[in-house]
């Protein structure tokens, strides 16, 4: 059990950091060798470790990757940066527009990739017209991060969210979307006032990456939507198990005479699969030594019940901002047991971990995009400047939330 327990600390430190003290080992590293190192030292066996994966979860995140992946191969998501950042608008309208796109496209496309894929145009379009990136940038980010929450294929936390409570797309967003809509005019008022009259750049910079004229398939990007709206509809709808929808919609758009099918799996984050599998295994191998049952009610005994929504909330919000949304909901989720109150639990581990995702730089996949994406193009972000929007942002929209789910 001992094994069990250092093996576990140690993934998890990795998942706070970033990185193995003294190794060149990430996240998904950890991940990996944590369950390999569980294996071998007898935690479980080779057997329950593949029993331990959620494939379903699995077979949902990696179709709707590849249905992502193909609109940024067809260039939807860079024409899209560039029509939205060429608006001739005031900054302070296009800020509104950001926001707009940004939680609209990562609510139904997954906002990691959505973020991936449009921050680097954005950064070069600002800087053409001479204005300050960053609150494009920042507001971009949490907008990914707040729309995301809203319904169950936004992020890869509120799918594996949903798989845990047995949540249909419809009753997901029943009990997450109002607040995520509620959120993005709270990130417009905080970062419009933090930037009034910072809206240009001082000085101009020769550190700009420089991007070849945008090109969009416009049969590739029909065909996208296309497949995109039936597995929503399919997704609304509810008749199959999601994640074959998923797999289906992924599956016609990988079957195509003029896009490789190499260049759509390109786009797939096989390190954030990896990460998740990995992560499965150690969970259940901590699981099987019966010490997080035993925490968890004693934390019931003294009055915190993580299946009680307003304790699951606070408890998946601290948690993400120490070893990441993704991680936090895996750790939580196998102990929720909802009793006529599956939809308040959704909504509390969705927007905890959503919103909360906002504080710092590292509270999300998005935010770390964002901020070296940014660096590339010769835009710094520091963790001051992410924190002085993100603190009072991920505040005020957890607030919110959480009057939300008491309602609930």
């Amino acid at each position: 059990m001992y094994t069990t327990l250092l093996i576990f600390f140690m993934v998890y430190l990795v998942m706070g950091v970033g990185k193995l003290p003294a190794f060149n080992v990430d996240r998904t590293g950890a991940a990996v060798v944590g369950a390999l190192a569980m294996i071998v030292a007898g935690s479980l066996s080779p057997q329950a470790a593949w029993d331990a994966i959620d494939y379903r979860t699995l077979g949902l995140l990696f179709g709707l990757m590849v249905v992502s992946g193909a609109f940024t191969v067809s260039g939807f998501y860079a024409w899209a940066a560039e029509k939205v950042a060429t608006l001739k608008i005031t900054p302070v309208a296009l800020l509104a527009v950001f926001i707009a796109v940004s939680a609209g496209l990562s609510s139904l496309l997954t906002n990691d990739v959505v973020v991936l894929s449009m921050t680097p145009l954005l950064v070069s379009v600002a800087l053409a017209r001479g204005l300050n990136p960053v609150p494009f940038l920042l507001a971009f980010c949490f907008a990914a991060n707040a729309g995301a929450a809203g319904t169950l294929i936004g992020s890869p936390q509120n799918m594996i969210a949903a798989q845990a409570l047995d949540l249909s797309f419809n009753e997901f967003m029943i009990a997450a979307g109002v607040p995520a809509l509620l959120s993005l005019p709270i990130i417009w008022c905080i970062i419009a006032w933090q930037y009034r009259g910072k809206w240009t750049l001082e000085r101009k910079t020769d550190k700009a990456v420089v991007h070849p004229p945008v090109q969009l398939d416009k049969v590739e990007t029909t065909k996208a939507i296309i497949v995109a709206s039936a597995v929503i509809i399919a997704l609304v709808a509810d008749i199959w198990p999601r994640e074959l929808v998923a797999l289906a919609g992924a599956g016609i758009l990988l079957v195509n005479r003029s896009l490789a099918s190499k260049d759509v799996l390109k786009q797939v984050d096989g390190n954030l699969l990896l990460l998740i599998i990995g992560l499965f295994i150690c969970n259940q191998a901590l699981a099987n030594t019966g010490l997080p049952q035993s925490l968890f009610d004693w934390l019931r005994h003294v009055g915190i019940d993580v299946n009680d929504p307003i304790s699951l909330f606070v408890a998946g919000s601290l948690l993400s901002d120490v070893v990441g949304n993704n991680p936090a909901v895996m750790l939580l989720s196998p102990y929720l047991h909802p009793d006529g109150n599956a939809q308040s639990l959704g909504a509390a581990i969705a927007l905890g971990t959503g919103f909360s995702s906002n504080l710092i730089i590292f509270g999300s996949l998005a935010g770390i995009i964002v901020v070296e994406q940014a660096a590339g193009c010769g835009i710094k972000i520091s963790f001051g400047s992410f924190a002085k929007s993100g603190v009072p942002v991920t505040l005020v929209t957890l607030l919110m939330a959480g009057l939300w789910i008491a309602f609930l």
